[in-house]
């Protein structure tokens, strides 16, 4: 009904709306195309304000089921009949993928149905449009509802498989239209995402929308979460017949950044959902690559993994690779070559993943000798993150972890005299030699003045954190007891150096941790009070015996008004039940001999 009511209401706002279709840059589109889209008809400006006005309904919700219902089977009749046009608009194109989650499979099919066409050719025009593609990727996903609770009748058990198998055909409609113009789809920057979520629908796990990503600095690096759904048959036998025709295509999967990144994806979902073709798509694109020609007597995998978008397809082989490729790519291509790949400036980032896949063979022995040799350079140009994978690699496989942290000691200027051992730390988190941090001249056998600690850095913090969860960790602990309280204050209210303490006191034995504690006393309060340091304090609380949270809340307790009133520091007052300690203070060391037997317990489980 609401719908409908707009739907009153749009003749008698053309003219505001036409206001509205230029601010959205719609006559500059025109502009734009011109001549060159062939006349393609665009999206008339009442109808633009109209989806405008759904949208914006949309953002209020709906008071039940029925009233949204209702609402979405008016906007779809809406919607018939010139769905590609709604698609292509931006407008249009926003709403439709809003509304496309809130209705039934068959109106997704119908949708989909739509923008194909007849004979399902309009795929092509639709999925390589900036707006278009967004619409199609919505309504394949709209797949992973095929396992949705069966409907109570018999009846609307058999609709809701009818529904399924509208919207299945269409995906497999989607799917032959790529197949055939795969080479157009995969270079094209708008209809390669479409291929991308059809590769994921097909195997059968969908990540989050493209409308919802972020595309933040930190959550570049992150993988994306995926849900799992199970699949019709047919999709299965689909995967396996897009996969093939993507591998004939497997040139372009080193020259063309764009399709590399579908090759990527394919690769992704195949491992989660496909082992056994993933297995056999990795061997084929490394026969591909290790069969192109190049300088007699050079391996061409030292070419591509030098090029930007090769090298990001190689760091995906070598993260999903099985033990034996991995082996094969060492010995016959890589061998020799890892230090002068690792102070390449792209080269560097595959070597990184070759040391973190290798952690759990035997090739990590012969990846650690060859790199080891080179940490000093590679540290020179600035490569920190092949340091600090060294160094994981090196924690998870348990292998040359001393060689490691001499060769550290080494490269920051730090093994001799004997008397600098104690500065590692500082110089680790800062990444900086002794004479550059301390300021004094490589003759000097000590530091002359006690300098405040600074500097700490991302990837200083990393390599730390790693070091930690070395077997032999001594050096890093002295280092840290020799810090004052401002420089230990300043190490925990550090974006990067709190993870540092954090990871040295969980670590710790008892023993160690007591002689931490030690030195934080009079600070705990500050702490409580820091945005970070509050999370350092909440930390060392959770791996602190009983006496040891008895110490700290003596320490706490007589600051309740401040700490209660503080936004940080409250939380940490609730959480070490602090009022119990005050008033009720057996009950509290009840409580907390309960939760460390608990704690001690599933210790003894996971070891």
């Amino acid at each position: 009904m609401l719908a409908k009511t707009e739907e009153k209401k749009s003749p008698k706002g053309g003219e505001k709306k036409r206001r509205h279709a230029g601010d959205d840059g719609g006559g500059e589109e025109k502009k734009k195309k011109g001549p060159g889209d062939g006349g393609r008809k665009r999206l008339d400006a009442l109808s633009v304000g109209y989806f405008r006005r759904v949208g914006e309904r949309l953002g209020e919700g709906f008071e039940d089921e029925e009233e949204r219902e209702m609402f979405v089977e008016n906007v779809l009749l809406e919607v018939k009949g010139k769905a590609m046009l709604v698609a292509m608009d931006q407008t249009g194109s926003i709403t439709l993928q809003r509304l496309l989650p809130l209705s039934s499979l068959e109106q997704g099919a119908e949708v989909l149905a739509e923008l194909g066409g007849d004979s399902g050719m309009q795929f092509k025009d639709v999925s390589c449009d900036r707006c278009g593609g967004h619409v199609v990727e919505s309504a394949v996903r709209q797949m992973s509802r095929w396992t949705e609770p069966p409907a109570t009748t018999e009846e609307e058990e058999e609709e809701e498989e009818v529904s399924c198998g509208l919207l299945e055909a269409q995906v497999l409609s989607l799917s032959q239209v790529v197949r055939d113009n795969i080479g157009e789809f995969i270079k094209h920057v708008h209809g390669s995402h479409v291929v991308r979520t059809l590769l994921h629908v097909l195997a059968g796990c969908v990540g989050p929308p493209r409308t919802e990503s972020h595309p933040g600095a930190r959550d570049r690096s992150a993988a994306p979460q995926l849900t799992d759904f199970e699949i019709p048959t047919s999709f299965w036998y689909e995967l396996k017949s897009l996969t093939e025709t993507l591998m004939e295509n497997v040139n372009l999967s080193v020259t063309d950044a764009v399709a590399s990144a579908v090759f990527q994806t394919m690769l992704t979902v195949c491992h989660r959902k496909r082992p056994k073709l993933c297995k056999q798509l990795l061997t084929g694109i490394m026969e591909y690559l290790t069969s192109r020609s190049a300088a007699p007597g050079v391996s061409p995998l030292l070419v591509f993994l030098k090029d930007q978008a090769s090298s990001h397809l190689l760091e995906m082989i070598i993260q999903l690779s099985h033990k034996s490729l991995l082996r094969d790519l060492y010995k016959n291509h890589l061998k020799g070559q890892l230090v002068d790949l690792a102070l390449h400036p792209i080269a560097n980032f595959p070597i990184q993943r070759l040391t973190a896949a290798s952690a759990k063979h035997k090739l990590f022995l012969n990846l650690f000798d060859e790199l080891v040799q080179g940490v000093e350079a590679i540290l020179a140009v600035g490569h920190m993150g092949v340091i600090v994978q060294l160094a994981e690699s090196c924690a998870e496989s348990e292998e040359k972890q001393d060689e490691m942290m001499q060769c550290l000691l080494h490269a920051f200027h730090c093994a001799e005299p004997g008397s600098r051992l104690v500065c590692c730390l500082p110089l680790f988190m800062s990444l900086l030699a002794y004479e550059v941090y301390y300021h004094t001249d490589t003759d000097e056998g000590s530091t002359q003045t006690e300098v405040p600690l600074s500097s700490i850095c991302y990837h200083g913090s990393r390599l730390v954190q790693a070091l930690a969860r070395f077997k032999e960790r001594s050096l890093l602990l002295s280092s840290l007891r020799t810090l004052n309280p401002a420089d230990l204050l300043k190490l925990a209210s550090d974006p990067a150096g709190s993870h540092v303490l954090q990871a040295l006191i969980t670590t710790s034995s008892d023993k160690g941790r007591g002689k931490i504690l030690r030195r934080l006393e009079g600070l705990y309060v500050q702490l409580a009070c820091s945005r970070l340091g509050s999370r350092v304090l909440e930390a060392i609380w959770n791996s602190a015996s009983v006496n040891q949270r008895q110490s700290i809340a003596q320490e706490l307790v007589p600051s309740e008004s401040q700490l209660r009133s503080n936004q940080f520091a409250r939380h940490v007052w609730a959480k070490f039940a602090l009022s119990h300690f005050l008033h009720r203070r057996a009950h509290w060391q009840e409580i907390q001999t309960g939760e460390s037997k608990k704690r001690k317990l599933f210790s003894d489980l996971l070891e």
